[in-house]
């Protein structure tokens, strides 16, 4: 079964599709307004791309969660990470600064050592940053635990606590970010039947 990556009219989305095809793996992209809620239903693995602007403005992504994160396995990144985040109640921050091509140290939370996206990577690592929103780390909801932390508190990763839901503020596909791929290959390797 192919995994679905959801476009959210980003350059960075298929930086993300090769390394995932790097990975081994089928890839079907579509933009977030060019499939249907019923047509995501087929796949299991649903990746959230990065993108431009707010979540609310991103075509199905905030309805696609709502509707499938008792169900699949998704992955947001930065623009989909933030909207994991609302789409569980969570609020985002502007940054007073834009992380563009940056790179910051990311220091694991107690609450991932049973998240497997970070199997067999250090517990703090250097990451690739593109964002001008973060989810605000008071405003994270209950169902969410924060797994990834910034050198300034600012959360980098989130894990949904009953669901295999998972979101990186940070782009795993970047050459600044250590052990990208070993990342997407832990996500990949939930491969469990859920719902």
């Amino acid at each position: 079964m192919p995994i679905l990556v959801l476009d959210n009219y980003d350059s960075f989305t298929y930086n993300l599709v090769y390394m995932l095809r790097e990975l081994g793996q089928e890839v079907d992209v579509f933009r977030n307004d060019k499939i249907s809620l019923d047509e995501v239903e087929k796949y299991s693995h649903i990746l959230l791309s990065p993108g431009p602007g707010i979540p609310s403005e991103a075509g199905i992504m905030p309805e696609l969660i709502k509707r499938y994160a008792p169900t699949k396995h998704i992955l947001g990144v930065c623009l989909g990470h933030q909207a994991i985040g609302e789409a569980f109640g969570g609020q985002l921050a502007n940054l007073g600064e834009v992380h563009h091509g940056v790179a910051h140290t990311l220091h694991q939370t107690p609450a991932a050592a049973d998240n497997r996206l970070f199997n067999d990577v250090p517990h703090d690592v250097r990451v690739g940053r593109y964002h001008s929103w973060t989810i605000s780390p008071d405003a994270v909801p209950a169902e969410l635990r924060i797994t990834a932390l910034d050198e300034n508190g600012q959360v980098l990763a989130l894990a949904h606590r009953d669901y295999d839901v998972l979101g990186v503020q940070f782009h795993p596909e970047s050459v600044l970010t250590e052990h990208g791929k070993t990342m997407l290959a832990n996500w990949i390797s939930g491969n469990e039947v859920i719902g």
